[in-house]
């Protein structure tokens, strides 16, 4: 596995791949790899010749207080994992490399319908440091395809929304949610969870299912069956962020005849924030006759 942190070599790297003909996949990560991470590498190197992963802390996704200074760095590691699955290139450079005016914003992409809802309206700014960064990225990798997480869902949907519009040609991929044996999605921030917390943060995936379980059957008050998975989440020491029930194709407020949703969360649990989220496929001939 090349290992690169400079953009001309980045990019005569990629011009030689081009040349053969070679079909290129890309995995944008900020690093501290887990299983999840790892998934979306193998099916980048299902999908693809040559397979590229990027290690990048972006500093203009981060707002004030949050843990940039402190999101867990493990390079070693990280370099060991992707070698074993089969990486052909890792890409990882400096912020200056990126930002060559300093991380405060010049040029940035931004995706209003998507930017301010959900987590951007927890993070503000947060989704037009990530949309900006990826669009760096993609530029300069140039892939055919690149494989995201569903787990961060609004994240996907602005990725998704930001390629069409700018017609970067590119196929966006998002790989399955990757969870621990009790359910819990990975992330790097579950590092932050103390045992006891640990033990209850699978009750947010749990929660979200049995709310799947009861739209997938016909339920069709939505204030109540989110008021309902709130009163779960306290009562187990989960301090919800936002649970809430949307159309899955762009996170618009759901009708009660809509058949495909989803219904994302974060919750505070002691220094983390976890997100996750469940998708609803509805039948429409249920649907007729839901109460």
């Amino acid at each position: 596995m090349q290992i690169l942190t400079d953009i001309a070599a980045l990019r005569a790297q990629i011009a030689k791949w081009r040349r053969s003909g070679e079909h290129i996949g890309f995995v944008p990560t900020m690093g501290n790899l887990h299983g999840g991470h790892l998934k979306l590498v193998d099916e980048a190197r299902s999908r693809s010749d040559r397979v590229v992963v990027s290690i990048f802390v972006n500093p203009t996704q981060f707002g004030p207080g949050e843990d940039y200074q402190g999101y867990p760095r493990t390079w070693a590691a990280d370099c060991e994992a992707l070698r074993d699955h089969d990486a052909d290139l890792l890409f990882a450079p400096e912020v200056d490399a990126l930002y060559p005016d300093g991380a405060g914003l010049r040029t940035c992409v931004a995706v209003p319908a998507l930017n301010d809802i959900l987590c951007g309206a927890s993070r503000p700014g947060h989704f037009t440091g990530v949309a900006t960064v990826v669009t760096k990225l993609l530029n300069l990798v140039q892939p055919d395809l690149a494989v995201f997480g569903l787990k961060d869902y609004q994240q996907l949907l602005v990725i998704r929304r930001l390629v069409r519009d700018l017609h970067l040609p590119v196929e966006i991929v998002g790989g399955a949610i990757a969870r621990e044996s009790d359910g819990l999605a990975m992330s790097s921030r579950n590092a932050y969870l103390s045992e006891e917390e640990r033990r209850r943060a699978p009750v947010l995936y749990q929660t979200l299912q049995a709310l799947a379980k009861r739209l997938e059957a016909g339920a069709s008050d939505f204030g109540a069956l989110v008021d309902e998975g709130l009163g779960e989440l306290r009562r187990a020491g989960l301090e919800p962020d936002y649970l809430e029930i949307r159309r899955a194709a762009d996170l618009g407020v759901a009708a009660i005849d809509d058949t495909a949703l989803v219904i994302p969360a974060a919750v505070y649990l002691g220094r983390a924030r976890l997100i996750d989220n469940v998708r609803v496929h509805r039948s429409a001939d249920r649907l007729k006759g839901a109460p």
